[in-house]
């Protein structure tokens, strides 16, 4: 399956040239483009792209403000900066830039950037570990230690039997890669590894708390998910 990438710059002449050099190279595929900010993060939310060109500095919306509202509802999205303007470097990594390339380059740094995010898709699409967008880091986690995914406030917290990792993604964003993995969603706040369940204690009326085998966190199980869980457990 081809990369889908979105273009966003208020320079037509710009998205040209990047188009250009992308079409040029198999595997990727332009799905949209955008003129300045604010279209760039609508369209984003309604194409949900692999990857993200984005000008800095754009009418309506800069670039850096779009990538903060890109970043909150297409999380796993690569977004790769491109201006003239070296300076807004620092800004474009605290919303974890996956490369910034700055104006005039060479149609060669813009391959090798492409080639680097196909090879990154390729290792979140494998299906053998979730890519987990923290606050200041990136983390790779492998799928077959994930014990849990519980919602708290506006973060999610991935429980691990070593580690507990907070990101921006929502439980609707996970579920997809967790479903048909042995996962289930006990609550509607908490996706659980079924085998990960060592004992189930009341916790209110309609309600029971999951102890997790090698991990001291506990998740919620609904009444009714109960009948849900022991076929899973059954079918394991």
């Amino acid at each position: 399956m081809a990369v889908r990438i979105m273009l966003a710059d208020d320079e037509a002449g710009m998205r040209l040239a990047l188009r250009s050099i992308i079409e040029t190279m198999e595997g990727f595929a332009i799905v949209g483009e955008a003129e300045n900010g604010a279209r760039a993060s609508v369209l984003a939310a309604e194409l949900r792209p692999d990857v993200i060109f984005l000008d800095v500095e754009m009418p309506e919306m800069n670039g850096t403000e779009a990538a903060k509202v890109i970043s909150s509802v297409v999380p796993d999205a690569m977004l790769i900066f491109v201006t003239a303007h070296s300076e807004y470097m620092p800004a474009a990594f605290e919303v974890y830039a996956f490369d910034y390339i700055v104006k005039p380059f060479k149609s060669e740094r813009v391959m090798q950037t492409l080639r680097r995010a196909e090879k990154n898709l390729s290792m979140r699409d494998d299906g053998t570990s979730l890519l987990i967008k923290g606050r200041e880091t990136i983390s790779f986690v492998p799928l077959s230690s994930v014990l849990m995914a519980c919602r708290e406030g506006n973060e999610t917290r991935i429980v691990t039997a070593d580690e507990s990792y907070q990101c921006s993604s929502t439980l609707a964003e996970l579920w997809p890669k967790l479903e048909g993995r042995g996962f289930i969603k006990t609550h509607r706040s908490y996706i659980v590894r079924a085998s990960a369940i060592t004992k189930l204690a009341p916790y209110g009326r309609w309600t029971y708390s999951a102890s997790l085998r090698g991990s001291d966190a506990t998740a919620l199980v609904t009444h009714d998910k109960l009948d849900e869980l022991q076929q899973l457990l059954g079918a394991l």
